[in-house]
């Protein structure tokens, strides 16, 4: 039962990916097309991301604080590693402080 699974999320991931090739031959003209496909990396990222951090940890408080250091070190432009180092740390130190 698991290898079929395993198989149906592989077809649907090669069709996924070979689809537009194949449908679409010529080179995009359409600036509404391009700039929609731009940016749907960035909010298939989003969808994913954002459900998971609020249920990762114990409380939905200390969640909140570390998503609120990450955005604003985001904003200020600090590096990947330092934004995940502190946003773990500042859920750490919350869920410390919480009792939990």
């Amino acid at each position: 039962m698991i290898y079929s699974y395993i198989i149906l999320m592989a077809l649907t991931t090669y069709l996924i990916r070979m689809l537009p090739l194949v449908l679409v031959r010529g080179k995009i003209k359409s600036r509404f097309a391009k700039s929609f496909l731009y940016y749907v990396p960035y909010a298939c990222l989003t969808a994913m991301t954002i459900p998971s951090i609020f249920s990762s940890t114990s409380s939905i408080v200390s969640a909140s604080a570390g998503f609120g250091v990450a955005v604003i070190l985001g904003f200020n432009k600090r590096s990947l590693p330092v934004v995940a180092a502190a946003a773990c740390v500042t859920v750490f130190v919350v869920e410390r402080l919480m009792g939990l």
